[in-house]
């Protein structure tokens, strides 16, 4: 059984576990964090912790039962009833729906919790699997992008289309 949280400080030491031993498969398909991201680590997530309390974010984990962390979706540069939608899952969890399940639960979240009404969201241009994550969830294509270098596409999906 997995659950979905907003990011709070005791998930610091998980989200990090998470990050580290999945860093080499995220950079297979998404460009890198960064060595800096890792050792500015602590720092960083109480940054981010006093952005999402200024309503400039909203950052989610999927934990198992365990408290491990699977996944995180988050929406960031909240403004204007939008926001840019991102998640990774863990290369343990992959191609078992979680994503697909995950991003559903936010953008309901967004909606109904968050107010928002639009979110927009991209991937690189190799990466199917997120590609499909974001069709089975209502998002549209809206142009090419270019991504740390990479090609890449963007998606975007109105919230008041409904519920998928």
């Amino acid at each position: 059984m997995t659950v979905l949280e907003r990011l709070r400080p005791d998930h610091a030491p998980a989200l990090l576990a998470f990050e580290l031993e999945n860093r080499t498969y995220f950079a297979a398909s998404i460009p890198d964090r960064g060595d800096d991201y890792f050792a500015g680590f602590d720092a960083r997530h109480r940054e981010l912790l006093d952005e999402q309390a200024a309503g400039l974010h909203h950052f989610h984990i999927i934990a198992d039962s365990d408290g491990a962390v699977l996944g995180r979706v988050n929406l960031v540069g909240v403004a204007d009833g939008s926001a840019e939608l991102g998640y990774r899952i863990a290369e343990r969890a992959a191609g078992q729906g979680l994503a697909t399940s995950a991003v559903r639960r936010v953008c309901a979240l967004a909606l109904d919790a968050y107010g928002l009404s639009v979110l927009r969201a991209e991937t690189t241009l190799d990466n199917a699997g997120s590609q499909a994550v974001l069709a089975r969830n209502g998002f549209v294509h809206a142009g090419a992008v270019t991504l740390g270098g990479r090609p890449g596409l963007r998606f975007t999906r109105i919230l008041a289309d409904g519920p998928l």
